[in-house]
């Protein structure tokens, strides 16, 4: 069961688009999935054009979802408990942070075409400009930012992404 925490800055039409734009969620212990991640995402970035922001470019809205998609199932594997998603968008772009109860740091492996899964991290850190770990007094918190490419500005641009 996700609990939709949906708090928005700068929430009106014509809003500056240098504000911060959140929403978060989280999730009770074992009630986590990434279906439901990519939902939250899916809605937040449904929601950016409603606030008189230009739309997110299908580009980064993909990066995106692959993000949300290995962060939150690493959550999901990897610590007991709650855990919780913030998504945040600026004039920077886009940061997508997971929180969760286990204090172990995660682990960038290397590329190995023999290994099925474990690719995760590896994957994040390969679409993300930027990726940070912050420990917390009962787990740890991992921030992935994201930047549209300079040519991202006149492309193609998503309001909804499909669910999967």
């Amino acid at each position: 069961m996700v609990i939709p925490l949906m708090k928005q800055a700068a929430d009106g039409p014509g809003a500056d688009e240098q504000a911060t734009l959140r929403c978060g969620a989280v999730w009770a212990d074992g009630a986590a999935c990434a279906v439901e991640a990519r939902r939250a995402l899916h809605a937040f970035l449904a929601h950016v054009p409603c606030t008189g922001r230009t739309p997110v470019p299908a580009p980064l809205a993909i990066d995106a979802e692959l993000v949300v998609s290995e962060m939150v199932t690493n959550a999901i594997r990897h610590a007991p408990g709650p855990c919780g998603m913030i998504l945040q968008l600026s004039g920077d772009g886009l940061a997508i942070t997971v929180w969760d109860t286990s204090t172990e740091q995660p682990v960038v492996r290397k590329r190995d075409g023999q290994r099925f899964g474990g690719h995760g991290m590896h994957v994040v850190h390969a679409v993300s400009s930027e990726v940070s770990v912050a420990s917390l007094g009962h787990g740890k918190q991992i921030t992935a930012r994201l930047r549209p490419a300079p040519d991202d500005d006149h492309g193609a641009t998503v309001t909804a992404v499909p669910a999967a």
